[in-house]
């Protein structure tokens, strides 16, 4: 059994506008410094769009994929060996969305929503993967770490 869900958020629409207006002013704005810091903030938040348009969580083998594309920047792999334990859970409008540190301890990846799993690695580490499939991802990854633990 391999696990590989991705999760589609509008989010990425925001940026591509704001990137859209940012490019059409940068188009008409006479002052050289000005055209420039329109059209770098435009491109920045085109970037940025593609990069948060969908969340993908992957087994990779040993490793666990949690990756923001379709612009792969940001990506992240942890080994399943890292993992203590996993639970299914809800973030707080406070945890946010985005790759940051959560008010409620460790690093949160999350594109949408509230549902999220907490991966427990070693070292007191966590991290709060958001989801739109937290029951058969928690599920996953249980299964993944019950051999590896004795």
């Amino acid at each position: 059994m391999r696990y590989d869900h991705t999760q589609q958020a509008p989010f990425y629409l925001l940026l591509a506008a704001v990137a859209s207006a940012s490019l059409v002013a940068a188009w008409w704005i006479p002052a050289p410094v000005a055209r420039f810091s329109a059209a770098s903030g435009g491109g920045l938040a085109a970037i940025l769009a593609l990069s948060f348009r969908h969340l993908t969580v992957r087994d990779e083998g040993d490793d666990l994929l949690i990756c923001f594309g379709p612009l792969p920047i940001f990506k992240r792999r942890i080994r399943y060996t890292d993992i203590k334990r996993a639970e299914q859970t809800q973030s707080s409008w406070l945890d946010g969305w985005g790759i940051h540190i959560s008010p409620s301890g460790g690093w949160t990846w999350n594109l949408w929503g509230f549902d999220c799993v907490d991966l427990y690695l070693t070292r007191g580490r966590k991290l709060r993967v958001g989801t739109n499939d937290p029951s058969e991802l928690t599920a996953y990854v249980k299964q993944r770490i019950a051999p590896t633990k004795s």
